[in-house]
């Protein structure tokens, strides 16, 4: 079954029509409301290049698994 999606609001409006692989592979700036200069801070401090690995990162995954737990904590 194909999937429709709308990632507009995620990305910068160059990268809007993009497919998933060009968005995975383009750089971390490319996510709506990240400057160029966030991007590269971001790209050294986790040592990630692109969205992919943004999203692929343990300390990033880490932190959305402790987040997504601490909306269930009582």
């Amino acid at each position: 079954m194909a999937v429709s999606v709308n990632l507009a609001k995620l990305l910068d409006k160059a990268y809007e029509d993009s497919s998933m692989e060009e968005i995975l592979n383009a750089p971390i700036s490319a996510l709506a409301g990240v400057t160029d200069a966030t991007g590269e801070k971001i790209a050294e401090a986790f040592k990630v290049k692109t969205i992919g690995d943004l999203g692929n990162n343990k300390y990033i995954a880490a932190a959305v698994a402790l987040a997504a737990l601490g909306k269930h904590a009582g």
